[in-house]
């Protein structure tokens, strides 16, 4: 009888032959989740889904070992089975590749007795600052209610060290091991919920739950320059872990409220400024507002409407330090919608003067439209 040819690796995962290591480790990690033996009832099931899983782990085997894999797509499964020098010196990293795939299934690592220890859950604080808080920076008090660990007890959930008992399931380890099939698989003891220890009599500060649930006062400090949408990172300030894990990280979400006058575009405060016509003209002098008080600035003659002028320095400080935006005043030329009939006489008379209406010679502004237009 012939024998049977094997499979190629690439498609028993199903990546294609330029797959990173990255993308074989999740192709490996889906498929050994969808075929662990485990998870199919029945003799039968449970013979092919040995099979498959032996076949996936085989193929991951190889192709996560950059030696291995450069022999077998040279030389396919014949210069797989060998080392550099023609011996095969087992099955390497795969070890560490199932004890995540393991970890990830039963939701515990193996081993670990005593509990496995988790990081604590991320908080987040949404921080709503005035306008002149975000350019200035300023330091602030949050309260943060969190589970935080029991002082107690230290996180043990117990009253004392001498109501600690080892769980007599699984003798301390937290697991339960027992042969299936093809593997000798291990799962979390289920009298200690995998903890490998029983308390016999709870803290009465936190009822055995290794925790309690306070509120704490954080001092965070805001710096000058921040805007919105950044969020700040405090580390070691979030949740507790369960079983004395270590705890997350807190981040505190910057919205920054309006102003009524003022305007941030990057590192620039803009300011509309309205002036009259008349000092757009002739040019002048308006005391005009900015976040340290009113400040005066020269409008030169014959200043356009939306005009921008600009003091240097008075804007943002930049968050990395070295540089401070300025302080931009957009001029917004006021046209009257009242006139008195002496204010008519006079811009008219000056309308006469500057040739923007007709003159008693039939000469002016429409005249010398008409005349560009032919």
């Amino acid at each position: 009888m012939a024998p049977v040819s094997k499979r190629d690796y690439y498609d028993i995962l199903g990546v294609e032959k330029e797959a990173s290591d990255e993308d074989l480790k999740k192709a490996y990690r889906r498929l050994a989740r969808q075929h662990h033996p485990d998870l199919h009832a029945g003799d039968h099931q449970k013979k092919a889904a040995e099979e498959k899983f032996k076949e996936i782990n085989e193929a991951y085997e190889t192709l996560s070992n950059q030696d291995k894999r450069k022999r077998y797509d040279a030389f396919g499964h014949a210069g797989a089975q060998q080392g550099p020098d023609g011996f095969d010196f087992g099955r390497g990293g795969f070890g560490d590749v199932f004890n995540d795939i393991f970890e990830d299934f039963f939701g515990q690592a193996r081993g670990g007795g005593g509990g496995r220890t988790e990081r604590g859950s991320d908080l987040q604080y949404n921080l709503e600052v005035s306008f002149e808080e975000a350019v200035y920076g300023k330091d602030a008090k949050l309260k943060i209610p969190r589970w935080e660990l029991c002082t107690d007890c230290g996180g043990t959930g117990a009253k004392s060290p001498h109501a600690i008992k080892h769980c007599p399931s699984c003798k301390g380890t937290g697991q339960i091991r027992f042969q299936q099939g093809f593997f000798s698989v291990s799962r979390p003891c289920g009298q200690c919920e995998g903890a490998g220890r029983l308390v016999t009599e709870p803290c009465t500060a936190c009822q055995g739950r290794q925790r309690v649930y306070k509120e704490r006062t954080i001092a965070v400090h805001i710096p000058a320059g921040i805007e919105t949408g950044m969020r700040l990172r405090l580390a070691n300030e979030g949740e507790h872990g369960p079983n004395a894990g270590p705890p997350g990280d807190l981040y505190v979400a910057i919205t920054v409220k309006p102003h009524p006058v003022f305007q941030r575009k990057g590192l620039d405060i803009l300011c509309d400024v309205p002036i009259s016509f008349i000092t757009a003209a002739l040019g002048g002098k308006v005391e005009v507002p900015t976040l340290k008080g009113e400040t005066v600035i020269k409008i030169p003659a014959g200043t356009q409407h939306d005009k921008v002028l600009r003091i240097k320095g008075l804007g943002i400080p930049s968050l990395k330090g070295g540089s401070t935006g300025d302080h931009l005043y957009v001029i917004k030329v006021q046209i009257p919608n009242k006139l008195t009939a002496k204010q008519k006489e006079l811009l008219t008379e000056f309308a006469r003067e500057s040739g923007m209406v007709m003159d008693a010679n039939g000469d002016g502004f429409f005249d010398k439209m008409k005349t560009f237009f032919e």
